[in-house]
């Protein structure tokens, strides 16, 4: 995927206005690594430090002394009860340290930028309607990419999105925030205790559709996010954590994905599931959809389905995120593909492989190509294996059928997988025969395949492409104006895209249209 260049603003002529001549002068000296400068360092008779990634520099020969912290704090905002203070229109936080008769005896000068493109990396995930929770490290970049997150979702998307900003990181300091938030909305919260209040404040009065909130912390603020998405309002944040793992050995901040509690089963369900009788399980809906882990600058880890992914580590299974890398030139690479679809299903078990002329004789009436004579289920509970979960949804939506994608097979009506997957022969499929759960084949993993499955089970084959377009925008436009989320329709040929978009705009919706021929598609949305 190629995009622009990253672009960095970081207003830095303000920053050095702040400082005493002595020390400006020391980093117009180091002019050169000035564009890499993380923070400047100031401490009452020491001598000041620029730090830069992995090394950094004295700024003077001369210790700071109470005037040169004076002149300082003279030239920035007001110090808040978190001690820290900002540049009005700017990205970049002063931070004081205080003596015990409160007298500032260090300051640190943190530069600010805003870096618009940094997103790209995780675009689809942005786009996806998702809420989105961001782990990783201090100074990993959590904050400068919630920040283009939010202004993605406010301009390019058209998301009424609000930014509580506790500590004015995101949309800087002074009452007009910094360009860098783009059309989103921004309140600012007066002391760091009352961000969960604010979070209900602006879901309940400014009709967000988006909260953006960076690092939740405590339970109070874990628990507005639970309320705002029980709301159905997205939620974007980062949180303290490097890991999901981290993440649900904490007290206070696991229920953000879901909460963990201890469970005893009967001794029959036990046995069904070969498990002890006192097992953990997640006790509620994760407050977030997707999880994002910042390893560094460039690298992301990506859990796409948190609820499954909670599941699995608690039943002891190893869980591969998606990881991808930003490279330059706006290029990314995948380095690691999830295994959450292959766990989903198996569970890590052996398989062996079998020849054809096994498999054919293991296909008997409820293992076969091609759909069963029966009438069709309607209310149908499908479990995808080893086919996409998101496909097979936009294959259900586009034909208007009831039909609910699960995710277990224990919770299934049927299961949809690939011939390849069958003739593996996992045990899993044995345990599906005895329990009378039929399985179906679709020769490939693309919507196409999956309507064509859907259409012969239901009976649908009587439908012509523009009839199925038809049908198809009428539920998007439909899930649109009940839920406000785009939707994606099936890729057609142009003629039928000029009609959807056509269908879109007699209702009063927008449409865009994505991709190339021939998997181009049309997204529909408010």
């Amino acid at each position: 995927m190629e995009r622009q260049t990253l672009q960095i603003t970081d207003n830095l002529e303000r920053l050095l206005d702040i400082f005493p001549r002595t020390v400006r002068k020391g980093l117009e000296a180091i002019e050169d690594d000035l564009v890499n400068l993380i923070e400047v360092v100031m401490d009452l008779g020491r001598l000041p430090q620029a730090r830069l990634p992995g090394t950094f520099h004295y700024l003077t020969q001369d210790p700071i002394t109470r005037e040169d912290l004076r002149f300082v704090t003279e030239r920035v905002g007001q110090f808040g009860p978190d001690n820290r203070a900002g540049i009005e229109a700017t990205l970049h936080r002063i931070s004081a340290i205080r003596s015990r008769t409160n007298q500032v005896v260090g300051v640190t000068c943190r530069v600010g930028r805003a870096i618009y493109g940094t997103e790209h990396v995780i675009r689809d995930v942005v786009e996806s309607g998702k809420s989105i929770l961001l782990l990783g490290r201090p100074g990993v970049g959590k904050t400068t990419l919630l920040r283009e997150v939010a202004r993605v979702l406010a301009d390019d998307i058209a998301k009424r999105v609000v930014i509580v900003d506790t500590s004015n990181e995101i949309a800087g300091d002074g009452d007009v925030p910094h360009p860098g938030i783009g059309m989103a909305r921004r309140m600012q919260v007066p002391h760091d205790s009352e961000q969960h209040a604010i979070m209900i404040e602006a879901v309940e009065n400014h009709m967000p559709e988006i909260i953006v909130v960076d690092e939740i912390g405590t339970e109070q603020e874990a628990y507005a996010a639970r309320t705002i998405a029980e709301r159905g309002v997205n939620l974007v944040a980062t949180a303290h954590g490097n890991t999901l793992e981290n993440l649900m050995l904490n007290p206070t901040l696991s229920d953000l994905i879901g909460g963990i509690q201890s469970v005893t089963l009967s001794d029959e369900e036990a046995r069904r599931r070969g498990t002890q009788k006192s097992i953990l399980e997640r006790k509620a809906p994760p407050c977030f959809d997707v999880l994002i882990e910042i390893q560094d600058k460039d690298t992301f880890a990506i859990h796409s389905d948190v609820a499954n992914t909670v599941d699995l580590l608690l039943r002891g299974q190893a869980v591969k995120p998606e990881v991808r890398l930003r490279r330059g030139a706006g290029k990314v690479e995948v380095l690691q593909t999830s295994n959450r679809e292959f766990l989903e299903y198996a569970g890590g078990a052996h398989s062996v492989t079998v020849d054809d002329d096994e498999f054919d004789r293991y296909a008997d009436g409820r293992l076969a190509p091609q759909p069963p004579g029966h009438e069709p289920v309607e209310g149908v509970r499908i479990f995808p294996y080893s086919v996409s979960r998101n496909r097979l949804e936009r294959a259900i939506r586009s034909l208007g059928v009831t039909a609910q994608v699960v995710r277990s097979w224990e919770m299934a009506d049927m299961v949809i997988t690939l011939k390849e997957q069958v003739k593996k022969r996992n045990f899993k499929f044995d345990e599906l025969r005895r329990r009378n759960i039929p399985v179906h084949i679709v020769r490939a993993n693309t919507v196409t395949q999956l309507q064509a499955f859907l259409k012969q089970y239901f009976r649908l084959q009587h439908l012509s492409p523009e009839e199925f377009a038809q049908r198809e925008a009428k539920e998007a436009i439909k899930q649109v104006r009940e839920g406000g989320q785009p939707v994606d329709l099936s890729p057609q040929t142009a003629p039928i895209r000029r009609l959807q978009h056509e269908w879109a705009e007699a209702e009063q919706l927008k449409s865009s249209s994505f991709g190339v021929e021939p998997e181009r598609f049309v997204r529909i949305y408010s």
